[in-house]
């Protein structure tokens, strides 16, 4: 399984800079890491169209200005899945730092990954969001990252199609995913190999999700 895993800085690692990923040197020089507000605005460009007043040809069916919409979509839509791939990245990093050192890790070791995690669950985990975050969640702003990719992806598509209704329960199954990994961490011993192992286990499933919650959001886009 570890083969499957790029060759990424391990996070806690401070004695060596950064590489590059070889994944994100083919990507339109697309930034790997964003900050959740940064993955909102790149997720919100084309949420704009689909907001907007709707054009009476639209609204009668008439396919031009829809089939418009749709192109913009496919065409911004590596800024809608950078969110995704960043929090893929993340998580591989993990990954590596778990299964390539197995003693000496410290406390600020684990207090590290644990805010990597819920770096990577963009605010989709309600109660690993910081007090502000949660206060905008309860005055009815959407503050999941996720949500908010899956809401532009199917905002041309009907609340029942098969396509959004698989990313909406997929998403469900990434942030119970994100939940559990977090909660997972919570009085582990990073220097014992079972604890490391149940860990990296689980943050291999989330990624598993990942690439399933993807793969539906470029259906709903159809690309």
């Amino acid at each position: 399984m570890a083969a499957l895993i790029p060759i990424l800085q391990p996070f806690f690692s401070s004695t060596t800079e950064p590489q590059t990923p070889i994944s994100a040197q083919t990507s339109d020089n697309l930034p790997r890491t964003l900050s959740r507000r940064g993955a909102v605005s790149l997720s919100s460009v084309t949420l704009l169209l689909s907001l907007s007043p709707i054009d009476p040809a639209f609204a009668f069916g008439i396919s031009g200005p829809k089939e418009w919409l749709k192109d913009q979509k496919k065409k911004s839509s590596r800024f809608l899945l950078a969110p995704i791939d960043a929090s893929r990245e993340s998580l591989r990093s993990v990954y590596l730092s778990l299964t390539t050192r197995e003693t000496d890790y410290t406390d600020k070791d684990l207090e590290s990954l644990q805010n990597l995690l819920r770096s990577s669950a963009r605010d989709c985990v309600p109660k690993e969001r910081s007090s502000l975050v949660d206060f905008q969640s309860k005055t009815g702003v959407e503050v999941c990252t996720f949500k908010l990719v899956v809401k532009n992806a199917a905002s041309l598509l009907d609340d029942k199609d098969p396509l959004k209704v698989e990313a909406e329960d997929i998403l469900n199954d990434l942030i119970r995913s994100f939940g559990s990994l977090i909660v997972l961490t919570n009085g582990i011993d990073m220097n014992l190999p079972s604890d490391r192992k149940n860990i990296s286990d689980a943050v291999m499933e989330s990624i598993s999700f990942l690439d399933k919650f993807e793969k539906s959001v470029k259906d709903c886009l159809e690309i």
